[in-house]
């Protein structure tokens, strides 16, 4: 894996001579923040030497090169899950790419299911915590050069990104949740049943994705910040049925409060 890993960074470097200091990673809905990118190259996913390509509506499938924030960024505008049939180890190989070109920080966004009975339609929510019933990515032999076998989960999430996140936010009057993600490995969306075990577990939403990569991000000492949309509520007597297009639009609505804290949070790390 590791030398896959180097062949694809070595191409995307010689096709962009470019070092990102700040990678991003857009969930369902989410690609619009790619507008406010001063693009310097754009690769789809196809073109790119054992990269998974996005089959989900609403993820573009390309990696976009740029600056955001004053900050030299790449973006995946599109990421891959568990559920669309790759392996654990194909969904996160982005990551470990990205890490080989440079990146120092990692954000994450994702679209999610809320089950704290506080939340509602449209919050975004920082991310504290995660609990992951998707397979760890890390199962298997350790590649030492990656990282060490059994890598600290203690500060899953990075808190002084989420500190200033909270500064941005309340100086912006965007109102936050902050709270535990639960990544599942989908493609169902959940029973009332289960949105009810997972907040009894400690949830406070639920998702498809963002656990696996920040797992193998911490495995290579990438300080992570994710935040959620809160697209959809699973909580007793306001759960509905929901289709993937109606995440979507309540994705793109929250969007630019998203982006001017995402944009704002990378120009000050």
């Amino acid at each position: 894996m590791l030398q896959t890993i180097k062949n694809t960074a070595n191409f995307i470097k010689e096709k962009t001579n470019f070092s990102p200091e700040v990678g991003i990673i857009l969930g369902t809905g989410l690609g619009g923040l790619v507008s406010e990118i001063e693009i310097e190259h754009s690769l789809p996913y196809n073109e790119i030497p054992n990269f998974p390509v996005s089959t989900v509506e609403g993820h573009s499938g390309r990696l976009i090169f740029g600056t955001l924030g004053g900050k030299n960024v790449i973006a995946m505008q599109g990421r891959f899950h568990f559920y669309e049939g790759y392996s654990i180890e194909k969904v996160t190989f982005p990551v470990r790419v990205m890490k080989f070109l440079g990146i120092k920080n990692l954000i994450v966004s994702n679209a999610s299911g809320g089950v704290n009975p506080d939340y509602e339609v449209g919050d975004l929510m920082i991310l504290e915590d995660h609990i992951c019933l998707i397979p760890n990515p890390l199962i298997g032999p350790n590649l030492d050069e990656l990282g060490p076998r059994f890598p600290d989960m203690s500060e899953t999430y990075n808190k002084e990104m989420i500190r200033m996140a909270e500064q941005i936010s309340s100086e912006n009057n965007i109102p936050v949740q902050k709270g535990v993600y639960i990544a599942l490995t989908g493609p169902t969306l959940e029973t009332p049943a289960e949105y009810k075990y997972m907040r009894i577990i400690g949830g406070d939403t639920v998702g498809m994705s963002t656990a696996p990569e920040v797992i193998v991000a911490h495995h290579m000492n990438i300080p992570c910040f994710a935040m959620s949309v809160i697209t959809d509520l699973g909580v007793p007597g306001k759960i509905q049925k929901v289709t993937h297009e109606e995440i979507q639009k309540v994705s793109e609505v929250a969007e630019p409060k998203l982006t001017l804290i995402i944009k704002k949070l990378i120009s000050k790390i």
